[in-house]
């Protein structure tokens, strides 16, 4: 077993029935998004921990997205995937400091703040369809991890990287980034490309009526 809930052979029933390499992405309301995830420790044997990783991989990709947790497809292990090589304008890359991240395997990650520095920006996420709303974060934090090989990760990760880790990694911990979100600012993300996608939040905070403290 995995934990009480999910058995090995849920997870390679799961990783069987993928089409494309695809598998569905649960939604928010589902307790498998707020119970909180398992350590990983080697449950898994390591073609199906391969063939999950490449799974998580296709189906980011498919959404699309830029990171994905494992309790995102229904796995309630402390598992994620993070990739952002997507074109943004000039100003967008130089405001939110998004700069590219190959994609990455993080396992039973934590981060922590670096300094007292933060960021105020629009974010969504695949398990809230539709929807963004301003989130503030630490622009930077230490990220202690394994990779998919059990190699220790340690190391300070910056920007727009910083907030996919910290994204990704609440989702481990039963978090969503709504919990967090300045929800005066939530927008579809309809009228979110329509109105608000400016570099920073600015705009919108005062046409909305909320206040974005960066430090």
């Amino acid at each position: 077993m995995i934990d009480g809930d999910v058995s090995v052979d849920a997870v390679r029933e799961l990783l069987s029935e993928a089409r494309g390499g695809v598998v569905p992405i649960v939604a928010a309301g589902d307790p498998v998004l707020r119970s909180g995830a398992a350590r990983y420790s080697g449950q898994l044997d390591s073609e199906t921990f391969a063939e999950l990783i490449e799974v998580m991989r296709a189906t980011m990709h498919d959404a699309p997205g830029v990171g994905l947790a494992a309790p995102q497809i229904g796995i309630p292990l402390q598992i994620a995937v993070i990739e952002d090589l997507y074109d943004v304008g000039a100003d967008v890359a130089r405001v939110r400091e998004r700069t590219p991240l190959p994609f990455r395997v993080l396992v039973n990650p934590r981060y922590t703040p670096v300094g007292s520095r933060t960021a105020g920006f629009y974010e969504g996420c695949l398990s809230v369809p539709g929807y963004q709303a301003v989130v503030t974060r630490a622009a930077e934090v230490r990220l202690e991890c394994t990779d998919e090989s059990g190699r220790e990760i340690d190391e300070v990760v910056r920007g727009w990287p910083a907030r996919i880790v910290a994204h990704e990694t609440d989702h481990l911990h039963g978090t969503l980034y709504i919990d967090t979100a300045h929800m005066r600012s939530l927008t579809t993300s309809v009228v979110y490309g329509e109105l608000w996608s400016d570099p920073t939040p600015d705009r919108a905070a005062q046409a909305l009526g909320f206040t974005v403290d960066i430090g």
